[in-house]
């Protein structure tokens, strides 16, 4: 996405002075000639104190940079550089970059600049080496190109994404998600820019179901967005795992507690449990006390149906989809993001125990999940 000419000269000096800011006693300007012929924005020097070699930058500013841009547009500009003018290297500057697209940049080797604190720069003539983390989030203030995998709504497309194999079209999936078409096509047009999905023509031919839980996650928070409500279990977990298995209540089991029945990691953690409505009743019904710290069970008022939907039967509890675990562990707090990512890594292990290989033409919920 291009930059207005009016924000471009505010964009290249932040950028530039965010390089500066690392490069300490380095001189580091914009060369102020035209950088059209060079296939880039502007042209960047940075010269050590010690006047050794000038390290120069073909300077990329965009409003939005996502891996699609850089797989189809950069790739081929970086390219094109190191053959034509290997002393220079191509530096992306940009108000914001996802965690996805900061890795498809460094698999590209291409530098950048991100105005949250995401830099990148790697020379080996200067030998620099710069790395840095900062915001995750896009602030409020920078320019939104990709819709948002925030909302329950995107919730619901996701798991039926990563749930099903493709082919499919966008309006089997409105169908199958009961959603608007155009909030599905708006949908997948951003997931196509971060190439979680792509397609041909209108069918969608593959889906990064790895990469989509993790996008998901990094939008969504667990406590963020299903309302909790902390309780206790005075006579321990036993107990309360008894009466849940014999309960006819309609909850589920998420979190660390559903994680190790697929990938443990860890033992103990809270009991984190979906349920329908305000909780109350189950809460009492298991004899959980509230509280408001010392927490040894989560009720999660459920934000959407879909946490309910292919659930995996064991030992008479139901715990959620491996594909909600997964999401619901990258999204919570404590120790919780690593037991997701080995949820991720037992999914891609045998996809057959857990992925249906068609998007079912019947509407309502899909049946559940191998519990073997």
């Amino acid at each position: 996405m291009t930059v207005a000419q009016a924000d471009a000269g505010e964009l290249l000096d932040q950028g530039v002075q965010a390089l500066a800011e690392l490069l300490d006693e380095w001189r580091v300007v914009t060369v102020h000639d035209d950088p059209v012929d060079r296939g880039g924005d502007a042209l960047i020097e940075a010269q050590p104190p010690n006047a050794e070699p000038v390290l120069r930058f073909i300077a990329e500013l965009s409003a939005e940079v996502t891996p699609r841009f850089v797989e189809t547009v950069l790739r081929s500009k970086q390219r094109l550089l190191q053959r034509t003018q290997a002393e220079m290297s191509l530096l992306v500057i940009t108000p914001h970059l996802s965690v996805r697209t900061r890795n498809s940049l460094r698999e590209a080797r291409i530098d950048y600049v991100d105005l949250t604190g995401n830099i990148s720069v790697r020379s080996s003539r200067p030998a620099v080496v710069l790395y840095t983390e900062g915001g995750r989030h896009r602030p409020r203030s920078a320019p939104r190109g990709t819709a948002s995998l925030a909302g329950a709504k995107a919730g619901r497309l996701v798991r039926l994404l990563v749930d099903h194999a493709p082919p499919y079209r966008a309006k089997q999936l409105a169908d199958r998600a009961r959603l608007s078409l155009p909030y599905v096509s708006r949908l997948l047009t951003s997931l196509e820019e971060q190439l979680l999905v792509r397609r041909e023509g209108r069918v969608i031919t593959e889906v990064d179901w790895a990469g989509l839980v993790r996008a998901r996650a990094e939008a969504f928070g667990l406590v963020r967005h299903n309302a909790p409500l902390p309780m206790l279990a005075p006579n321990g977990l036993g107990p309360v795992l008894e009466k849940l298995a014999a309960s006819k209540a309609r909850a589920v089991v998420t979190g660390s507690h559903a994680a190790k029945e697929l990938a443990p990691v860890a033992i103990g953690g809270q009991l984190m449990l979906y349920v329908p409505g305000t909780g109350e009743e189950l809460g009492d019904e298991l004899g959980l006390l509230p509280v408001d710290e010392g927490a040894d069970v989560v009720l999660l008022r459920a934000g959407d149906e879909v946490v309910f939907e292919r659930p995996l039967v064991r030992g008479g509890l139901n715990f959620v989809a491996p594909s909600q675990v997964a999401i619901d562990c990258l999204s919570g707090p404590g120790r919780m993001p690593a037991e997701g990512e080995a949820v991720v890594a037992w999914m891609a292990r045998d996809e057959s125990k857990w992925r249906l290989p068609r998007l079912p033409l019947e509407t309502g919920t899909a049946s559940g999940v191998e519990s073997s």
